[in-house]
């Protein structure tokens, strides 16, 4: 018998790939803050002003998550050498 050959190779960084999984968590927070966000909104117009700066704290914490997922393969060197 012959032996098995791999017809597919993987080529390309693998900290992509784990990026692409990590923006998920952040992509999903993001939706439920601001969907909350107007939500709440809606059902106390009075306090419009205090819910959107809340709104926007949340939002820039939940990007910062995605931001380090960005850098942390550049800090450790996880690229194609």
């Amino acid at each position: 018998m012959s032996a098995i050959t791999t017809a597919a190779g993987v080529y390309g960084s693998v900290a992509s790939i784990g990026y692409g999984l990590a923006a998920i968590g952040p992509g999903i927070g993001v939706g439920l803050i601001f969907g909350n966000g107007v939500q709440a909104m809606a059902r106390q117009p009075e306090a419009t002003n205090l819910i959107r700066s809340n709104m926007f704290i949340g939002f820039a914490l939940t990007e910062a998550l995605a931001l380090i997922g960005i850098v942390m393969p550049f800090v450790f060197g996880a690229g194609p050498k």
